[in-house]
């Protein structure tokens, strides 16, 4: 098994539990720097044969078996955990009058689109999971030393300790590998970067900086001076307090600040960006893309067609519930499209659809599909202002131990007194629970090619001459070996926690193409 945000192994229980936006931690000391590498540019087309993920459509459809991370259970037979997550008291012994209120403010006399019940149970200024949770992401003093720790064993012990001094909900890996995390994301942008123009990266969610902070002192340190000297790298970041941390964790290094700036806004409104820009840039997104709003849509059966999901509330009793309308939202129509659900059944003989039916009315099957449309949201945006921005996200491909049915379903999970547990439903999250959802590359290499405009099935083929973007997808041990130097975070036996730990956690990489305009 693998591990899961939230959890570790460990003999002793302690807690930890955080959200998944790309919180950084802050660095409030110098680290040393790695030492100067010659920068080949990576040709996408000739990358090691043996990194590359190529999915079919079926393939990303993970099994029970796969490997998973973040596991909460600590029996020894599973896969070392990254942080505590004990067993919890019963969800109904945690109910609260806060509950009931925020029920009855996120869903009001008209239903709600489910997209718009997520965005508000986890962003609502007053009421929603982050708002409420300012010292959720864990910052460290000082960058953990693997090579002092004897393995494993030692490793999550100090991760223990860390916890109970801390008193903090989770440390994100870029911050528990600070600065060897960022520096490898550094050192593939300079690999794949064009070093005569000025390089300009735009951070979706930089949490607390540290991300931020590791890249430019590794340009600063190992790139030629004219490009660090030239640079500009911009944060932008939907929270007021979280950006103030950004600038007090950049501005450690005085000649980082006149490079570094914070945009506080929200980076899927098309109207933040102002005009669209025709220079090259790079875009980072660390775990943003599994606290982003998704759409739920549903089927009877496996013959009938899809409905779109609605939450709406029980005037009598102030319950919610599920109401199922056709699809008619324009935004869940061209995931839909892109996700091509229903291409194979209009494909179909008409004799096996005919048996399709006859199976289906006498064992019929719900069906029910999870959409990323704030996904495909926020890749409109971008593609639409930055059309020639590369891309660097990192997310979660798998999470375990998922309660709530549907392909690509969300961990539902909330914590109280140190105990976390997790809910059967997302309808209960009410501003108490964290609702992350696992990302399938796949899609979202579909995603971004259909934003990019090669894949709209426009009348117009033009769009089709050539693809307007390189993508790899890695997973996060084939990124770190390639880019990073996993020599500084290995133990004395050779236990790599950053190599070994993070099964189920990929990184996907898009370069436009020479048929970008």
């Amino acid at each position: 098994m693998g591990l899961r945000r939230g959890d570790s192994e460990s003999g002793e229980e302690s807690s930890g539990w955080g959200d998944g936006r790309a919180c950084n931690a802050t660095c409030r000391t110098r680290t040393s720097m790695t030492k100067k590498k010659s920068f080949i540019p990576l040709k996408f087309g000739g990358f090691k044969e043996s990194l590359l993920h190529k999915p079919s459509h079926n393939s990303a459809r993970i099994p029970n078996h796969s490997p998973r991370m973040w596991p909460r259970s600590l029996t020894p037979n599973k896969l070392a955990l990254l942080f505590h997550s004990p067993k919890g008291k019963p969800l109904a012994q945690w109910v609260s009058p806060f509950q009931a209120f925020f029920s009855t403010h996120i869903v009001g006399d008209q239903p709600i689109l489910v997209r718009d019940f997520i965005l508000s149970a986890l962003y609502d200024p007053k009421h929603g999971y982050f708002s409420q949770r300012s010292r959720s992401v864990g910052v460290l003093e000082r960058s953990i030393k693997f090579n002092q720790l004897e393995g494993r064993k030692a490793y999550m012990k100090h991760l223990d300790k860390i916890y109970k001094d801390s008193d903090i909900a989770w440390f994100t890996p870029v911050e528990l590998f600070k600065p060897w995390y960022a520096h490898g994301i550094a050192e593939a942008i300079l690999r794949t970067t064009n070093l005569s123009v000025p390089l300009r990266i735009y951070e979706i969610g930089g949490g607390s900086g540290t991300c931020a902070k590791g890249i430019m002192d590794y340009i600063m340190l190992n790139a030629p001076p004219r490009v660090y000297n030239n640079m500009s790298y911009t944060s932008v970041e939907i929270s007021s307090s979280l950006a103030e941390i950004q600038r007090e964790t950049v501005g450690d290094v005085q000649s980082h600040s006149s490079r570094f700036r914070v945009e506080r806004r929200d980076a899927a409104d098309r109207s933040g960006w102002g005009d669209v820009q025709q220079e090259p840039c790079w875009v980072i997104m660390l775990e943003v893309l599994d606290n982003l709003p998704h759409d739920l849509i549903y089927s009877k059966d496996q013959a009938s067609p899809w409905m779109e999901v609605w939450v709406q509330k029980q005037l009598d009793s102030g319950t919610l519930n599920e109401l199922y309308k056709p699809l008619e939202d324009s935004l869940i129509k061209r995931c839909f499209e892109i996700l091509d659900l229903d291409k194979s059944q209009t494909a179909q003989s008409s004799v096996i659809s005919k048996a399709k039916s006859i199976w289906s009315k006498a064992f019929p099957k719900p069906q029910r599909c999870w959409l990323p449309t704030g996904c495909l949201k926020l890749l409109e945006v971008l593609h639409g202002v930055l059309p020639k921005m590369s891309l660097i996200a990192s997310d979660f491909s798998y999470l375990p131990d998922v309660r709530i049915a549907g392909e690509r379903a969300p961990l539902v999970s909330t914590k109280k007194d140190g105990r976390s547990s997790d809910y059967s439903s997302y309808l209960d999250a009410k501003g108490d629970a964290d609702i992350f959802f696992p990302t399938d590359f796949w899609l979202l290499e579909r995603m971004d090619h259909y934003c990019s405009g090669w894949m709209k099935p426009d009348k117009d083929q033009s769009s089709k001459r050539g693809k307007k973007r390189r993508t790899i997808m890695l997973d996060t041990s084939s990124f770190m070996e390639e880019f990073g130097l996993p020599s500084k975070t290995r133990t004395k036996d050779g236990y790599n926690p950053l190599l070994d730990d993070f099964k189920n956690t990929k990184f996907y990489l898009s370069v436009p193409t020479h048929n970008i305009k």
